[in-house]
């Protein structure tokens, strides 16, 4: 029993609350660390009130490490926008034991050691979470964020705090195996998770008062943490794994492996399946041993994550991209379930692409409902003679994209017909056509067919685009029917026109209407080239490829009067990793008038922002063209091209008179004579490398990712 607070002196409470603190610190640490409760859920909530009726009655003793910390009080109107220092970026997948071995050889490769040399590898499993970051300053826990678009996530700060297992404050004891030291600033990251335990004790206390249950454990996480409420993000239990690190002032590690063991110290929870594995077979053997224990872990995974151990090569294998080349993500193979196919629809997309999708009797696979599938096109749906009204196995590919693996043949109907793909767009009926060994239709309407218009605005829109909260897909289908939108330039007229439309619009007010076109008039203030280019929607461009044509042209300005030169394919496929295929598709798309007065009309209501080349690396390189010919000796072409790349510089795969340096390496050949006879400058390896040393940082913060 407790004694009487009424009856304890300022001394005496302060005592009790530290020890409540310490013991409900302990018991966190068993409960979400060691998966082992000390006590029940009630005593340990007797514990927390105690606490709190303290807390009450002597305000001015609240210590610093309080668990009344841990919960957010008053209800947020929205989660504020935080940007990561360092990109949460995602990571590629393989699905086979080829693939692991295929990207093992790439890696190899890349850095030009020979295949028979091992390179040890981490393996971790694959937690089916919510990802986050949680920055310390001096130790201390100040912020916390989601992933987000990778570059911008949610400040999640409050919830994170109810979480027991994150540390409020790093711990400096570790043993002589780890630096005691804590980085003056550091952001750790990892996944969210709910145990299956907890979701299934979830979900029927949702259904015993009548609430939504959720689909897995996973949706669970996300919608815990994702509360506006942190109070309400407390009452779930929640649990969390650390496994990577974004910012940091200083690293004292030089392993990932050895990161871990420094988090552990820290006391973060790390996952005990962890193991270092020093060939591919060694890393096959882990993911098999894995999948067949999966049920029987006590939370969900959806695969394995191979990561190079040593932080000096991942630093020289740099990223793909949104995805680093030294990790990838080995997905457990796809669950599969059987069910109609009851019709098939056809769909159209932003570029007129027809994309034929299945619409299936609902049915559970691998925790999700799935009510349709892609059927990919025409030519798949011949090849497996996929009819309306068969019976089929579909399974969701990397436990994400639903498909239609197979139809049971012995369960088709005697009347079945072939299904014929159609030769008109189903929405605005003009012809459809496909290209030469090409096995997409494409509608040939342009502006005049809407399925491609509302495609195309909503992915001007997109998060990955320029992200405008408050326009999603439903609102992008409404302002159209209402005829308030048609191209992209309407959106930036919307408020001016239809404001007080919107505001008396059902499901809207004054509130929701101002959020929207706060959100539109940030935008048009300044949007980054990036993504103003992966907005419009051009085929074969996605956010890579915008990314590549900013870095190569600078400005908007420039890019736009190069594309309307005679020399604008020319210039296009000069840039590495743009081939001619999607050059041809870059110009026409410019060569377009009614495109062209699209874009004018676009730039008079939005500012375009110069491309911005990364913090630190400027270098006698930066904003030159560079061409690769002959071998080189202390790195691969990749390599070189790849570290080029990473301090700003253009990457060309000829020679020009717009060439800045050739780096000659041995037998150099044609590129050599033609850089002789244009007076571009040629160099040798080794002044190559002086001028990426001259000015580029090798950060280890910069070169890490989350999953």
């Amino acid at each position: 029993m407790f004694t009487d607070i009424r009856q304890l002196t300022p001394e005496q409470a302060l005592v009790e609350m530290r020890a409540l603190a310490d013991r409900l610190a302990a018991l966190d640490i068993a409960y979400h660390q060691q998966d082992a409760p000390l006590v029940s859920d009630a005593e340990y909530d007797a514990l927390k009130r105690r606490n709190e009726a303290l807390e009450a009655a002597f305000p001015a003793l609240i210590q610093a490490n309080s668990p009344s910390r841990r919960v957010g009080a008053a209800v947020a109107e929205g989660f504020a926008k935080v940007r990561h220092a360092v990109p949460m970026l995602s990571l590629g997948n393989i699905f086979t034991e080829e693939d692991v071995y295929d990207f093992m050889d790439r890696i190899h490769r890349f850095l030009g050691i020979p295949v028979d040399t091992p390179i040890e590898m981490v393996a971790e499993p694959k937690i089916d979470g919510l990802s986050f970051s949680a920055v310390y300053q001096d130790g201390v826990f100040v912020q916390g964020a989601t992933r987000g678009d990778g570059a911008v996530g949610e400040d999640i700060t409050a919830n994170l705090k109810t979480i027991g297992a994150l540390p409020r404050v790093l711990s400096e004891t570790g043993g002589d195996l780890f630096q005691r030291h804590i980085p003056a600033r550091i952001d750790v990251r990892g996944e969210v998770y709910m145990s299956k335990a907890d979701f299934f004790a979830l979900n029927q206390a949702q259904a015993a008062v009548g609430k939504k249950t959720f689909a897995n454990p996973r949706n669970a996480a996300a919608g815990s943490l994702r509360q506006l409420d942190a109070t309400m993000t407390a009452s779930r239990k929640l649990s969390l794994f650390a496994y990577a690190v974004g910012e940091v002032s200083d690293a004292t590690w030089t392993t990932h492996y050895g990161f871990l063991e420094q988090l552990r110290a820290w006391g973060f929870p790390v996952n005990p399946e962890i193991r270092l594995c020093r060939t591919p077979a060694e890393m096959v053997a882990f993911f098999q041993d894995l999948n067949a224990r999966r049920a029987d872990l006590p939370y969900d995974i959806d695969g394995v994550v191979y990561k190079v151990n040593r932080l000096d090569l991942q630093a020289r294998l740099g990223f793909i991209a949104r995805s680093p080349r030294w990790a990838i993500a080995h997905k457990f193979p796809a669950e599969q379930a059987m069910t109609k196919l009851e019709r098939i629809r056809v769909q159209v997309g932003r570029t007129g692409a027809l994309t034929p999708v299945a619409d299936l009797t609902p049915v559970n696979v691998g925790g999700v409902v799935v009510r349709h599938a892609t059927l990919h096109n025409a030519d798949e749906i011949e090849r497996k003679d996929i009819r309306e009204g068969d019976t089929v196995v579909i399974q969701r590919a990397g436990d994400v994209i639903p498909q239609v693996v197979q139809v049971v043949s012995d369960k088709r109907s005697v009347d079945s017909k072939p299904f014929v793909f159609p030769v008109v767009c189903p929405v605005c009926g003009s012809h459809a056509v496909r290209e030469d060994d090409d096995a997409v239709f494409y509608c040939t309407g342009g502006l005049i067919c809407p399925a491609q218009n509302k495609e195309r605005l909503k992915h001007f829109v997109a998060k990955e685009s320029l992200d405008i909260d408050g326009l999603g897909d439903k609102n992008i289908d409404l302002f159209y029917e209402l005829g308030w939108l048609r191209q992209p330039a309407d959106i930036f007229r919307l408020e001016e026109r239809h404001m007080l439309d919107v505001i008396g619009l059902d499901g809207w007010g004054q509130k929701s209407a101002v959020k929207l076109f706060d959100a539109i008039r940030r935008v048009a203030a300044g949007v980054s080239l990036p993504r103003f280019i992966n907005a419009l929607g051009i085929r074969e461009v996605g956010v890579a490829t915008a990314r590549l044509m900013a870095a190569h042209f600078g400005t908007w300005d420039q890019l736009s009067a190069a594309m309307m030169t005679d020399e604008a394919r020319n210039t296009l496929v000069q840039i590495e990793g743009v081939g001619p295929v999607m050059a041809d598709h870059i110009v026409n798309f410019f060569a377009e008038p009614h495109n062209r007065d699209l874009l004018a009309d676009l730039v008079r209501l939005v500012v375009i922002q110069p491309y911005e080349r990364p913090a630190g690396v400027i270098t006698p390189l930066t904003g030159k063209t560079v061409v690769f010919t002959g071998t080189l000796v202390t790195m691969t072409r990749p390599e070189a091209k790849d570290r080029a790349l990473r301090v700003g510089a253009k990457v060309a795969g000829s020679v020009s008179a717009k060439t800045d340096y050739v780096v000659a390496g041995a037998e150099a050949g044609s590129k050599l004579n033609k850089a002789e006879t244009l007076g571009v400058r040629i160099i040798d390896e080794d002044l190559f490398r002086q001028m990426l040393d001259a000015g580029e940082k090798t950060d280890y913060a910069k070169t890490v990712t989350g999953e």
